[in-house]
């Protein structure tokens, strides 16, 4: 009984790892995409871009990089957030993870 627990308990914590590693990945895109929906309809509002970028922090991920751009005909605001995933896997590179959103900029904005 003690070997096969010994031969088992590695690959059981290497799961458990890896369904971690997947939660967290799926959380912070959930984060990204809740962060860029925020500041896309302020921006469509035409609020100052430093309210935009703080309301997609504030929803996004802690440590999220925040893009803002029209497009050239001036009638969208597109909204990227991103940020970096850290799995808890040893020698596992972190993930890249991004939320983005477009949103129809009001009338007079």
């Amino acid at each position: 009984m003690t070997a096969e627990l010994a031969l088992a308990l590695p690959a059981v914590v290497l799961l458990l790892a890896v369904v971690v590693g997947v939660g967290r990945v799926v959380t912070a895109q959930i984060q990204c995409v809740d962060g860029a929906r925020a500041a896309a309809r302020l921006a469509a509002r035409g609020e100052p871009p430093g309210r935009v970028r703080a309301a997609a922090t504030t929803a996004g991920p802690t440590g999220a990089q925040v893009h803002l751009a029209r497009d050239p005909a001036g009638s969208t605001v597109t909204v990227v957030v991103r940020t970096q995933v850290a799995l808890p896997v040893p020698g596992v590179p972190q993930v890249g993870v991004e939320g983005t959103a477009s949103a129809d900029l009001e009338p007079g904005t």
